[in-house]
């Protein structure tokens, strides 16, 4: 019996038990541990950083593709809730294409707009700091999203509006409003709904790209394969 235990316990000394948390758990440890893994704090921190960048990249590339926001009903960007009456008495008496096509366009206009926020991205993960990193690494599954939020929103909507501006006009979003917002009024007893169309579609349009962000944040945290190049093979590659 004495045997069994002690060959038992050799078993666990030399095959460790891996943690079943992401590899932004594992930079944690490595930030506890790093003067003994030879690996100092400002490779993992870029370590970090390149993940992230990745991340963004990849979210951005998502929602910016044909169909990136009208394909995905988490970020689809739905009629305005002031023209949800207008939506519903159009459809009603069979003015469906007219609606589509409107609320395709919105989607469209964000697709366009969506690129535009990389380099705002990019620049924000070059300033992180080292507290800032450690605020990620502990934080939620979402906190580099919510700290990218904090940073860029408003820079980037203030070029995404006009790039959405000029993408509903190209799109036909603008043309498309005035179609079906003529077949409205052109109703009796019916009032014309005023809407900002383009502040709406420019928070639509960041909504969906900080979810998608989130949803990578999430798969950077958890999934092995993010590990993409060798600097998070080096910092990562042995969890």
């Amino acid at each position: 019996m004495k045997r069994i235990i002690v060959i038992s316990i050799l078993l666990l000394l030399t095959f460790p038990v891996h943690s079943q948390g992401g590899f932004l758990d594992d930079l944690i440890k490595q930030l506890g541990s790093s003067s003994d893994s030879g690996q100092d704090e400002g490779t993992v921190i870029s370590g970090l950083k390149e993940a992230l960048t990745i991340g963004t990249r990849n979210a951005v590339s998502t929602v910016s593709s044909m169909d990136g926001y009208f394909g995905n009903l988490d970020i689809k960007i739905p009629m305005p809730e002031k023209l949800k009456k207008v939506e519903k008495l159009l459809r009603k008496i069979g003015y469906d294409d007219q609606v589509d096509e409107f609320i395709l366009s919105m989607n469209r206009a964000a697709e366009h707009a969506a690129p535009q926020a990389v380099d705002i991205f990019v620049r924000t993960i070059r300033e992180i700091t080292f507290q800032d990193a450690m605020g990620i690494l502990k934080g939620s599954d979402t906190a580099a999203t919510e700290y990218f939020r904090d940073k860029t929103h408003d820079d980037i909507y203030g070029i995404f509006k006009p790039t959405v501006s000029t993408s509903m006009d190209k799109v036909g979003a603008v043309k498309s409003y005035n179609k079906m917002n003529r077949k409205y009024t052109s109703l009796p007893f019916v009032k014309e709904e005023p809407v900002d169309l383009e502040d709406y579609v420019t928070e639509k349009a960041l909504y969906g790209l900080f979810f998608m962000i989130g949803e990578e944040e999430k798969k950077i945290r958890k999934d092995p394969a993010a590990r993409v190049t060798d600097l998070l093979r080096k910092v990562f590659g042995s969890h």
